[in-house]
């Protein structure tokens, strides 16, 4: 079994501890609005609400690894 992004589901299973590649099912199928809300859900009141968008210098950091 591979994900959209090509890593085998039981590679992801194990990453997150699941005993079970049908656990792991349920996170990969969730549509991007379930995902969105269940984080939304775990956003600090401090933090404004939107998607992250990282600053040039960090994505240049990144890129340089």
């Amino acid at each position: 079994m591979c994900s959209h992004a090509g890593v085998d589901i039981t590679v992801i299973a194990l990453w997150l501890g699941h005993e079970q590649t049908s656990t792991t099912d349920t996170y990969l199928h969730a549509d991007m609005e379930t995902k969105k809300t269940a984080l939304e859900k775990t956003r600090p009141s401090e933090v404004a609400p939107g998607t992250y968008q990282p600053t040039p210098s960090i994505l240049t950091w990144l890129e340089a690894l």
